[in-house]
Parts: structure tokens; sequence; C-alpha cells
């Protein structure tokens, strides 16, 4: 496979979690999400020729789905909170925050106000500051803002992704081109 003139980027959605959003601000990733970190570890060790650069939100979901495809990469683990999870609301309480992200996500960035728009741009320059290929291994909004500035599209939501998809972009020039969306499915956000 050769690998385009701008740099491709990879970006995984994190395995399934052991608790959700509202439950535990860090869970680890329970054994479902531990045999598709494994899984996609395969995958992308398969389908791109040697060991890129791999780059990890610094919540433990992210950083236990990155951990395969590191080692078997060979490469440093690098965490980057600039690909985090997007911020829960201040005086939100911790068993309100997937009604408040649930509600929001049927809307726009703009919507959400300065706060919001600044994580979703901060989101997107990060990876168009990318200068070779790169997996980031992230959350559902955070790679679902990447999709939306790739498709010129405000809102917060563009696809249902499932744990350990892989959202494909290329980095062109001042924009991010969609290559391939990430396998979707029915899940809650964990």
């Amino acid at each position: 496979m050769d690998l385009p003139l701008s740099p491709r980027l990879y970006l995984v959605r994190h395995g399934r979690a052991a608790a959700g959003w509202d439950d535990d601000p860090n869970p680890p990733l329970d054994e479902v999400g531990r045999a598709q970190a494994s899984a996609v570890a395969a995958r992308l060790g398969e389908l791109v020729p040697g060991g890129l650069p791999v780059v990890s939100s610094p919540l433990r979901r992210c950083l236990e789905t990155a951990a395969p495809l590191a080692a078997r990469w060979q490469v440093a683990l690098a965490v980057d909170p600039l690909v985090a999870e997007i911020p829960s609301p201040e005086g939100v309480a911790m068993g309100e925050r997937v009604a408040w992200l649930r509600d929001a996500m049927l809307g726009r960035w703009t919507d959400l106000g300065p706060r919001y728009t600044e994580y979703r741009d901060a989101v997107i320059e990060r990876l168009l500051g990318c200068a070779a290929p790169t997996v980031f291994v992230s959350h559902f909004v955070a790679i679902n803002a990447a999709i939306g500035s790739a498709l010129g599209d405000d809102r917060l939501v563009l696809r249902s992704l499932d744990n350990c998809s892989v959202t494909v972009l290329d980095v062109d020039g001042d924009a991010l081109r969609l290559v391939e969306a990430g396998h979707e499915a029915d899940t809650l956000i964990r």
C-alpha cells in the first residue's frame, strides 16, 4: 500500500469501557474492549506498512486501546490532551453527564458556545499539525469533530462510531479530507 503524499491520519475510537461516562470519569477497558484493542492493532498492523507514531488521549480507555498497537510496532506511545474527551460542563453532576451529552449531540458546535468550539478547534488544529502519517486513539466526539471539519458540517455528531472503529483522514494543506469514516453501531456512549 503506497502512502499518500499528504499525511494520512488513522483515528481510532477507544475500545469498550468498563463503565459509562456518568459512572466513572476515567474507566479502563472491559474484557470486550481489550479484545477490540487487540483486534484493531492486528488490523492496522496489516493495513499500514511499518510503524507509525501512535498518539493517545490521556484517558485510560484510550491508553489501553493504543498500547497493543504501539507494542506491535515497537513505538513509544505519545499522550496528547488535545485529543481527549469533550469536557463536561461545569456544575453538571457525574450522574447527569450522559443526559447532557445526549442533548448536546443532537445539536451543533456553535450552539454549545465558545468553550466547546475552542475544544473542537483544538482537536482539528492538532490533527492539521501532523507532518507525517499518524494513528490517534481518541473519543467519539473528538473524531466526529474531525469528520465535521472535513465535511464542513457544524453538527456534533455525523457518525455513530463504534468502539475501535477506524476513521481515515488526509491532511490536505490547511484542511482535513475524509477518506473513510469508521464503522457505526447503535451503542451507548461509554
